[in-house]
Parts: C-alpha cells; sequence; structure tokens
C-alpha cells in the first residue's frame, strides 16, 4: 500500500470509528462522554496513521465539539491559547534566535572542546553538548546541527586509518550518542519536548494541579542527566567497547569549526543576555515570587524574553529577531498543544473521566510499582511507531483515570507517560533525532535496534523508579 493509500485508509477508519464508538458504546455511558470517546478515537487513529497533517487533526474538537453539543465553541477555543501554548512560543521564539546567530553552534562546540579528545570523552562531549541544546531548543535542530560536526570526527578518524574495526565502532556509537542525548535532554526542561507541556497542561485542566518550570527543573534534570550518563556508559563499554587513547583530528575540527564562527559578535552576546535573563527569572519565580507579581507566569517571562528580542538591535542595523526568523517555528505543535488540551476539557466536562474511573477493571489495591513500569513500557514502545506528542495527548487523560481507580495521585501514572513518549530508542521512525542519524548513512538499522532494545528497558526502569521515588518529593 503506497503512502496516499494508508492515508486513505486512516481517514476511513477514523471515520469508521467514529459512527461504530458513537452508536456502539453501552447507554450506561453519559450521552457526551460517548461523544468525546468518539472524537478522541478519531483523533487518535487520524495522528496514527497520519491521515491529515496532525496540527489539523488537533483542530476537529472546534468543529465537532459544537456540533456533537458536547460544549459551544466559545467555551473550546480558549484552549487554544492556553498559558503553556504562549510559554512554548516564547521558548521556539527565543530558540530560533540563538539558531540565527549560530549561538547554539558555538556553544556545543566549546563543551565539546573541554570533555577532552579521547574516544569516550569525544562521545561524551557531544552527548553532553545535544542534551543541552536540546532542553532549550528542538531535539531536530539538535540533532541537525550536531551531526555534520559529527561526520566530520569520524570522516577525520577514518581518513587516518580506515580499516580498524575500532574506528567504525566510534562512527556508530558518536552518531546514535547524538540522537539519543537530543532526546534525552528535553525531558529537563518543561520547554525541552512537548510531552512535557501536554502532561502540565492536562493537569492543570483536569486536576488544577500547576507545575511551574522551576518545579519541573528539579525532577526531570537529574533524570536527564542520569539517563544521559546511563546512556553513555552503556555506548562505549558495553555495546561497544572504545579505546581511551587520543583521536587525532578532533581538537582541529573543532578548532577550526569555532575559528570559522569567528570571535563572538555583539548580537550573540544580546542574545546570550536575553537568554539567560529568561531562564534566571524562570528559575527565580519558582522559588520566589513577590506579592505584587503573583499573576505573572513563566509564560509571561517567555513572551517578555521574545519580545525584547524583537526590540534590541543586533549592531548591524538589524533586530535580533524579525517575523522572517519566527515564521519558521514549528507551529503546528502549538496547534497541537490546543487540541490535546481541548480534547481534556472535553473529558472532563462531558464525565468521560468520571466514567472511566468506574470501569477501568483494575481494583483498588493493585501493585502500583508494576502499573508504572507496565505503562511506561507500553508508551516507551508505542512511541516507537507514533508521534510522541499525539500518543501523548490521547494516552496521558486516560492514565489520570486509571489511577483515580488505583486510589492513587494522578500525576503517578500522567507523569511516567509523558516522559515514557520521549524516550524511544529503537526505531528511525521513533523520533526525528533517530531519523536524521539513521538516514546519514553510518548506522545501521540493526544496530540501532539492538542498542535501542536495551535503553528502553533500562529507560522504562529509571522513569518508574524515578517516578516513584523522586516525584514525590519535588511534584
Amino acid at each position: 500500500m503506497n503512502l496516499l493509500g494508508k492515508k486513505r485508509f486512516g481517514l476511513l477508519s477514523g471515520a469508521l470509528l467514529f459512527v461504530l464508538l458513537l452508536l456502539l458504546l453501552p447507554d450506561s455511558m453519559p450521552l457526551q462522554a460517548k461523544r468525546v470517546a468518539a472524537v478522541a478515537a478519531l483523533m487518535a487513529t487520524l495522528w496514527i496513521s497520519e491521515a491529515i497533517p496532525i496540527a489539523a487533526t488537533a483542530l476537529l474538537p472546534v468543529l465537532l465539539f459544537p456540533l456533537l453539543g458536547v460544549m459551544p465553541t466559545a467555551s473550546v477555543t480558549p484552549a487554544y491559547a492556553h498559558h503553556l501554548v504562549f510559554l512554548f512560543l516564547g521558548g521556539f521564539l527565543v530558540a530560533v534566535t540563538l539558531q540565527r546567530w549560530n549561538l547554539h553552534k558555538r556553544i556545543a562546540l566549546h563543551t565539546i572542546r573541554l570533555v577532552g579528545v579521547s574516544a569516550p570523552r569525544t562521545v561524551f562531549g557531544f552527548m553532553l553538548a545535544s542534551a543541552l541544546l536540546s532542553m532549550w531548543i528542538s531535539n531536530t535542530a539538535t540533532t541537525m546541527m550536531m551531526l555534520p560536526i559529527g561526520i566530520a570526527v569520524v570522516d577525520q578518524l577514518k581518513g587516518l586509518n580506515n580499516e580498524r574495526g575500532e574506528n567504525r565502532s566510534f562512527g556508530t556509537v558518536l552518531m546514535l550518542g547524538i540522537a539519543y542525548a537530543s532526546s534525552i535532554g528535553g525531558v529537563a526542561t518543561l520547554i525541552g519536548t512537548p510531552p512535557n507541556a501536554i502532561l502540565a497542561g492536562m493537569l492543570e485542566k483536569l486536576y488544577g494541579q500547576t507545575i511551574s518550570f522551576t518545579t519541573w527543573l528539579a525532577f526531570g534534570l537529574p533524570l536527564s542527566v542520569v539517563m544521559l550518563i546511563i546512556t553513555w556508559f552503556y555506548l562505549t563499554r558495553i555495546a561497544y567497547r572504545l579505546s581511551h587513547k587520543p583521536i587525532g583530528g578532533v581538537a582541529k575540527i573543532i578548532k577550526s569549526s569555532l575559528d570559522e564562527l569567528g570571535p563572538m559578535s555583539h548580537a550573540e552576546k544580546r542574545v546570550m543576555a536575553v537568554f539567560i535573563a529568561v531562564a534566571l527569572l524562570w528559575i527565580v519565580r519558582g522559588l520566589f515570587t513577590p506579592s505584587l507579581l503573583t499573576g505573572v507566569s513563566d509564560a509571561t517571562i517567555a513572551i517578555a524574553g521574545a519580545l525584547s528580542l524583537f526590540a534590541l538591535s543586533a549592531g548591524n542595523g538589524e533586530r535580533l529577531l524579525d517575523w522572517k526568523t519566527a515564521r519558521t517555528i514549528p507551529w503546528e505543535i502549538l496547534i497541537l498543544f490546543g487540541g490535546g488540551f481541548a480534547l481534556a476539557q472535553g473529558f472532563s466536562d462531558s464525565g468521560l473521566t468520571r466514567w472511566l474511573v468506574e470501569v477501568l477493571p483494575l481494583p483498588p489495591g493493585t501493585s502500583l510499582i508494576w502499573v508504572v513500569m507496565s505503562v511506561t513500557l507500553m508508551v516507551i514502545f508505542l512511541t516507537e511507531v507514533t508521534s510522541n506528542t499525539a500518543t501523548a495527548t490521547i494516552v496521558i487523560p486516560l492514565l489520570g483515570a486509571l489511577a483515580t481507580t488505583l486510589e492513587t495521585a494522578p500525576i503517578q501514572l500522567m507523569l511516567p507517560a509523558a516522559i515514557a513518549a520521549s524516550y524511544a530508542f529503537m526505531l528511525p521512525v521513533a523520533t526525528p533525532p533517530n531519523a536524521i542519524v539513521f538516514a546519514s548513512g553510518t548506522i545501521t538499522m540493526a544496530q540501532m535496534a539492538r542498542c535501542g532494545l536495551w535503553l528502553n528497558l533500562i529507560a522504562a526502569l529509571l522513569i518508574s523508579l524515578w517516578v516513584l521515588i523522586w516525584a514525590p518529593v519535588v511534584l
């Protein structure tokens, strides 16, 4: 079946499932809940099949909720202007400004240079740089920027001795390390990857629990650090055993790349100042909020940072950020957030969440550790073949209802699902970083699948323990 045929099949399957659920769901289910369930199933099918663009699918609640009598348009559309949408909007605008002036590349090169030039150290330098950048800019942009530098290092090594298996192993490890670190780093911050914001928005919509940038940082940053170190150790010590001997030519490549960038420009210094100010304000707001600023949120700070970039001069007659650059941010992700938040509101207002709590089969007293582990594994392997954002949007509200059945806090099941949606390491289709490094031709499907399978299992265990032990302390 060709791509067009698959999309047509997805569209027809979604429509058929929508109609069948409207007709066949039990009468014990509230009518509006039945309609929301049908809309959710339709959206899930379209997201998984990508029959239409995922952002277009996210707009379905605006059409279907009013037509089905779930809620009026005026109640649906505010979800698309949720404050977390504006937090990501501001974050995206800051990120594209970093990219416009190549500040992200300078940060990455200096990070790699500081770590060292032996094979394991070089891999760790690339992974650390990738993780640090993906905390603030998209994992796709991070991988696209790191990949050419990594390939240059691999080519340099091949030129020295292209017969040694150790050299080939280094290239494989380096490419996998860049891809995996780009996904791992995004979990560290609330704006690092879409599932984080989806979780935060749904917790607020469904249960009135707010997660600030600082609160998430206290949970997500240590988890990312631990997972990054485990992944590096696994790749360089278990999956492949890399030599500690210095790699000739790496320092030269890094120096050449930095020389090409030249001295830090006035624009870069001003962008760096805004970036640091925004990050510090997010952290300070989470620790201390003056009474006069109680209405200020993380989104306010993000938009303030973005507006300052539009206003400040780059020193060459241009502004640090112009609209031509701003148009390149992933606007479709912002719409996707809105669709997810609208769907969560539909779950709550229609009584679907309440109905799910009553019918879910797990009895009270079921072991929480096994449920958390099962949820984490399910989402990780589901994300291997579907969009992590779409997966999180559909699964997270269902898990909130399941948590209520288990008489535990909803966040204890919703949180591992959100993180697991970013930790799929096996297949090229799982994440954009995986696809990018696979397309480079430096690794095979078998190599990625073998390493990724073990990292998926390690991630499931780590996420489960982290949620059960550390989340109650900080969240």
